[in-house]
């Protein structure tokens, strides 16, 4: 078997600003969270069996209070940032396993979920269904991958090598000098993406960066300009480094088994009444729950 874990942060905002806007019964917007569950569900019609969805239930976390500037809801319109509990119910009413995070964000909870499905033998594959560059890092070989569903494109580990010039291991690092900005802080002046993928191609982390540039391998250009970046903004790499770094120890689940998707629950026919949505309904009660080859 294999286990699909998905951003459902990135698949609400993808879904608002993609479909046109629809209300509920009760006048809400719901029109990402109809995209959402609806493309949840052609996963499950596909012959997904095992699945979680993570969601950012509060644009905020316990980064916010290690950086100021760290990213916060202000700037998320307020028609999409009322849809995420909507969501959320939603989606537990249809059945599937859902991580509100509140202290913790929804990248946490998938490499958390990640690493602990990779610890099971009965798992083939584990999907990280998203393309947010932060869950490279969670990558392993060819058993953790990410998959963008946009493109159709399953990224593993040579896969993001091939992307970023570094091995997943090294993406907070990377993240660190380059800077991210979705997630608001800006890295250090002077370093690019070649700059940081040359430099940590040679040094996988920043400790292992030499102090003195003149050691540096002959192929890092601007090396003493860089240097003197890192030495000058070290305190900060190392906080940037720890924003980029995600949390692998958030609790999701106790067997992967809590992941099968085993059809709706008796609620669902009410949240499909007042999503005024009986297409998706006959949708989800028509599809079959795979049995267990465990």
């Amino acid at each position: 078997m294999d286990v699909h874990l998905i951003d459902g942060t990135y698949e609400l905002f993808r879904h608002f600003f993609a479909v046109p806007a629809a209300s509920d019964a009760a006048g809400q917007e719901i029109g990402a969270v109809r995209g959402v569950l609806t493309s949840v569900l052609t996963m499950i019609e596909r012959g997904a069996t095992h699945m979680g969805v993570a969601t950012d239930h509060v644009v905020g976390s316990f980064r916010n209070d290690l950086y100021p500037g760290y990213k916060t809801s202000e700037a998320v319109p307020p028609e999409l940032l009322s849809q995420f509990p909507i969501l959320e119910d939603a989606l537990e009413a249809m059945g599937v396993v859902v991580w509100p995070m509140v202290y913790y964000e929804a990248d946490d909870a998938l490499a958390s979920a990640a690493e602990k499905a990779a610890q099971d033998d009965h798992v083939g594959q584990v999907f990280i269904c998203t393309p947010d560059k932060d869950l490279g890092q969670c990558v392993t070989g060819t058993r953790v991958v990410q998959l963008d569903r946009m493109r159709n494109l399953v990224r593993d580990e040579v896969g993001v090598l091939a992307k970023f010039g570094v091995k997943p291991q090294s993406i907070p690092d990377y993240l660190a000098v380059v800077g991210d900005s979705a997630d608001g802080f800006p890295g250090l002046p002077g370093w690019g993406t070649k700059s940081a993928a040359l430099t940590l191609s040679q040094y996988p982390h920043l400790e292992d960066i030499p102090k003195d540039w003149r050691a540096w391998h002959p192929s890092i250009r601007k090396a003493r300009l860089l240097s003197e970046s890192l030495l000058n903004g070290w305190n900060d790499a190392l906080l940037f480094r720890t924003l980029a770094t995600l949390r692998t120890d958030v609790p999701v689940f106790d067997s992967v088994e809590d992941l099968r998707w085993k059809g709706p629950r008796p609620n669902f026919a009410e949240h499909c009444e007042l999503m005024q949505s009986a297409v998706l309904f006959d949708r989800v009660t028509s599809a079959t729950p795979k049995k267990s080859i465990i």
